[in-house]
């Protein structure tokens, strides 16, 4: 893969994979007639993704300015960035495993656009583990050592920044791959 299609140097698909979210703009995707529970199901998760990434990002922000207490921190700290960690992984899988095989054949022009979404997964794999690192490096962490504490909140907003600009990356390019392809082909086999 050449290295400006790497996700960490993304700053779109390229030209070749966008040609079906020209035919299908996303302004238009809820009122297609193709539209089904699958793509709002996909897209939901998408949101949930941003939501806890928002959640992780605002509670971070208020412990750092001393609106949160520490330990009601760590506590929300371990339960929305499991939960992201966890559901990421696992969506992730079924994209590799169940959809994205199938839809890579429907159209040849974007069949290259599913291996940079898998090579996406692999990448977030190393991410996803650094997330989960500098988590657990404040959650084992005595918060009564007010500077050092500090450290690690820093050490754990920078690793944020950094997942979250590449997350929201992906996510945007997975959405403008994989929505406009159920749009026009309604795969009968992802029903």
């Amino acid at each position: 893969m050449t290295p400006e299609l790497e996700l960490a140097n993304r700053t779109a698909l390229p030209d070749p994979l966008r040609v079906l979210i020209k035919e299908f703009p996303r302004e238009q995707w809820k009122t297609n007639p193709n539209y089904s529970q699958l793509i709002a199901f996909w897209l939901d998760r998408h949101l949930m993704f941003r939501r806890l990434m928002g959640q992780l990002n605002d509670d971070l922000e208020q412990v750092m300015d001393r609106n949160m207490d520490p330990d009601n921190y760590k506590r929300s700290l371990s339960r929305f960035g499991g939960m992201l960690i966890n559901q990421l992984h696992g969506h992730h899988q079924i994209e590799d495993a169940q959809y994205f095989p199938v839809m890579a054949k429907l159209d040849k022009r974007v069949s290259h656009g599913f291996d940079l979404l898998d090579s996406d997964h692999h990448a977030m794999d190393g991410l996803l583990a650094g997330l989960a690192g500098g988590a657990n490096d404040v959650l084992q962490f005595d918060p009564g050592k007010k500077a050092k504490f500090k450290d690690r909140l820093g050490d754990l907003h920078g690793i944020l920044d950094s997942f979250g600009t590449m997350l929201d990356r992906h996510l945007i390019d997975e959405e403008e791959l994989v929505v406009p392809v159920l749009l026009k082909y309604d795969p009968e086999q992802l029903r």
